[in-house]
């Protein structure tokens, strides 16, 4: 870059943040409230995962429904960060709410008569049904589980508050990141007519086609929902095989999700409507209708846990990526442990550290 552009630098900044979805949007709200200064950079575009995704939370997952990664820390931290950012945003989409799953079996109601009495999980049992209790919305013979600490984000409304906020403060800028225009030294980065300490790239699946951070192990996962219309509004969160959780139209609903790592086509596919219509014909005794598609490609890890830490030889530039299906729940807890590591009042755990990659320097030194 010519040194022409960098005696132009005039603004002065602590950090930057590159990427406004779930994870860039959490670190830019713990720095605001750490007092620094910042500058997000993001041109928001409609199939990122944060933006379609139905912002469902839930401390019991899996097909073998166990109790999901450090749930005794993510749930608390997730509801005060939520709760939190209501009262300052001024807004409203944080919506704590119970969910139900049907048993399919006399087996399975056995299984979660005993695992009730497992003090690790029967603090998020709100109840169990050996018979039918909402046999008038979901199939549900053999009765089914009442899940609580669970509900969902409406992840637009949230990310549209937070750019809001920083658009009224000019920490926002619209625009495509441009890596031509950054300057990373021994002491600072520089983008354009801006230098800060550091620069955090939270760009989730754009980090594929990045040349700065491409050593960074990154894996896609597409899924597909569905946006449904019902004249009886569900009693619960139901969720079996497929979720159904409330959407931002007049009675409509979002049902998912698919989970496809092969077939990464950037659209909406027959297949992914198919399965899910199967499934949610399977869930759902109330007659509705369909009307619309979407799809998101979900940043991973191989391991399944989140990307925290700095690039090898290069302690200017910070990754916080990889919240992959539970992007609602992982952002509040490690932000607040990657903006604690930032101002040096704590450490990274080694989980979720990627400096766990051993490859990672030999990746990132052929990158560069």
């Amino acid at each position: 870059m010519s040194s022409n552009f960098q005696s132009h630098i005039n603004n002065s900044i602590d950090y930057i943040i590159v990427g406004q979805g779930l994870a860039g949007s959490a670190v830019a709200m713990r720095l605001i409230e750490a007092g620094k200064s910042i500058l997000v950079i993001d041109q928001p575009s409609k199939n990122r995962s944060s933006a379609i995704a139905a912002g469902l939370f839930n401390p019991i997952t899996g097909k073998l429904m166990t109790k999901t990664w450090l749930a005794d820390l993510l749930f608390p931290e997730l509801h005060q960060f939520y709760t939190n950012a209501e009262q300052y945003l001024d807004g409203r989409f944080y919506f704590p709410h119970t969910i139900y799953r049907p048993f399919i079996s006399i087996e399975e109601q056995n299984e979660w008569m005993g695992k009730s009495e497992n003090a690790a999980i029967a603090g998020y049992i709100e109840a169990i049904y050996l018979n039918s209790n909402y046999g008038h919305q979901v199939h549900d013979p053999y009765g089914g589980i009442v899940l609580k600490q669970c509900g969902y984000l409406d992840t637009n409304v949230f990310l549209e508050k937070v750019r809001t906020k920083l658009d009224s403060t000019n920490s926002f800028l619209n625009e495509s990141f441009d890596e031509d225009s950054l300057i990373i030294t021994d002491e600072n980065v520089q983008y354009k007519n801006f230098t800060a300490s550091k620069i955090i790239f939270c760009t989730g699946i754009a980090q594929l086609k990045s040349r700065l951070v491409s050593g960074v192990p990154l894996r896609p996962l597409k899924g597909e929902t569905l946006l449904i219309q019902i004249a009886e509004n569900p009693e619960q969160i139901y969720n079996r095989g497929v979720f159904i959780v409330s959407a931002a139209g007049k009675n409509q609903f979002r049902v998912g999700s698919t989970y496809e790592s092969r077939e990464l086509t950037e659209s909406i596919t027959e297949a992914g409507r198919k399965e899910l219509q199967q499934k949610l014909d399977d869930l759902l005794v109330l007659p509705y209708q369909l009307v619309g598609q979407d799809w998101g490609i979900r940043p991973t890890s191989p391991d399944r846990k989140p990307m925290l830490g700095v690039l090898p030889t290069m302690e200017n530039v910070v990754i916080f990526n990889g919240l992959g299906t539970k992007g609602v729940s992982l952002a509040p807890y490690f932000s607040k442990q990657l903006v604690a590591w930032l101002l040096g009042s704590s450490k990274l755990q080694p989980e979720v550290n990627i400096s766990r990659f051993k490859s990672l320097s030999s990746k990132f030194r052929e990158a560069v």
